[in-house]
């Protein structure tokens, strides 16, 4: 299956949240990444048929998503940013309701909430009502109900937002697991969950697509940009005025040693310090 994006493009008034992206999505993991305002939920909401492209189209396996909707919804599994809940129900009572839209049978519909609620570490709690929730519980409910119907395009909008180390952890195995022969799409402010389970990063910055490759790929394009040099604590303030700092680690013998990003060595004697990820970001959007 691919997912083709031609020419698309959503425009509010005078603000083009999306524009004239072209990019095809073959089954794998793509993290997508950008400061807030970069258009990535107005991209995720287009895909999931939530909100109409200004401009362009949406192809499944060469074919507009509008003209095959029905068929296209029941291949989608979604995780919206601010997803809603019905505090009233029971976590198993939900999942049901959702497997009712989703169009599962029964039989389906039970086996697959039993097998997930497990999934997520919900099962003890699978007669409480949501409103008892925590936020993080509550987003263990949301990935739950997304991957219910075993969709093959999965759109998840901040999923680890509320969850704990431990919590991340699993639902990283989770997908990891759930993104055989299927195309996931995963946008998180937490660089590292991207960095553990992405294949493809893909960097949206004023609507348009900035970078595209793997991990590896795209963090080699910082591989002169990203260096460490050790100062005295004294000089912090002054480092962090001049220079893009990503990270200070305050040494035994009182120094800290900083990593600073910039285009040029900054100091003489600074070294080169390998890339990672956030790196890239923080190049990015520093300013942001």
């Amino acid at each position: 299956m691919n997912l083709t994006l031609e020419q698309l493009t959503k425009q509010f008034g005078r603000k083009r949240a999306v524009d004239n992206m072209d990019v095809t999505l073959s089954p794998g993991v793509y993290g997508l990444l950008g400061a807030n305002g970069a258009g990535k939920t107005t991209l995720m909401r287009m895909i999931c048929g939530v909100l109409n492209p200004t401009e362009g189209k949406i192809l499944m396996d060469g074919q507009d998503i509008c003209e095959c909707r029905n068929n296209y919804y029941r291949l989608l599994g979604y995780l919206p940013q601010d997803f809603g809940y019905y505090p009233d129900f029971t976590a198993g009572e939900f999942m049901y309701y959702i497997a009712a839209l989703k169009g599962l049978n029964d039989k389906m519909a039970k086996n697959m909430t039993e097998e997930l609620l497990d999934v997520v570490s919900l099962s003890d709690v699978a007669d409480k009502k949501i409103r008892t929730f925590s936020g993080g519980m509550k987003q263990r409910l949301g990935i739950a109900q997304a991957v219910l119907n075993n969709p093959e395009i999965l759109v998840l909008d901040e999923p680890t937002a509320g969850l704990d180390p431990k919590e991340r952890v699993r639902f990283r195995n989770l997908i990891a697991d759930f993104s055989k022969d299927k195309i996931v799409i995963l946008s998180t402010h937490i660089v590292s969950d991207v960095e553990y389970i992405a294949d493809t990063i893909l960097m949206m910055k004023g609507g348009r697509l900035l970078l595209r490759g793997s991990v590896e790929e795209v963090t080699d394009s910082m591989r002169d940009k990203v260096w460490k040099y050790v100062v005295g604590r004294e000089d912090i303030d002054r480092i962090n005025e001049r220079f893009c700092v990503a990270n200070l680690h305050h040494l035994d013998d009182g120094n800290v040693e900083v990593r600073i990003i910039s285009d040029r060595q900054p100091f003489a004697d600074a070294a080169f310090a390998e890339p990672t990820l956030e790196d890239l970001y923080l190049y990015h959007f520093q300013n942001q």
